[in-house]
């Protein structure tokens, strides 16, 4: 086993460590805070409606070079990532409106 390997094997396991304590930590935190945890729940059942509109909208055809080996693509496969692919654009252009309509309010103020 090369040391490059280990280097690869201590970072997806500090990835993993990380990615837990990140999910653990802010949960432990709002417990003393339970209103906190109705906020986070809204967001997470709005990301989770806002998915299921793109997934319904996303289209599944698979072209056949992807249906092949080494991809072996699925029409629901295809579906979910473009589902998740139209959800990220969504997201994005929330956030950017977002982000123009607070400029535009403090320029006002």
């Amino acid at each position: 086993m090369d040391s490059i390997d280990i280097f690869l094997f201590v970072a997806e396991g500090l990835i993993i460590i990380g990615a837990i304590l990140a999910i653990l930590m802010p949960l432990i935190k709002s417990l003393g805070d339970p209103g906190s945890l109705v906020k986070t729940g809204a967001a997470v059942v709005a990301l989770g409606v806002v998915f299921f509109i793109m997934y319904s909208i996303a289209d599944n055809e698979v072209i056949p070079r992807f249906a092949a080996d080494p991809f072996n693509l699925t029409p629901g496969l295809s579906k979910f990532v473009g589902g998740a692919l139209l959800t990220t654009y969504t997201l994005f252009f929330v956030a950017l409106l977002g982000i123009i309509f607070t400029e535009i309010n403090k320029a006002i103020k």
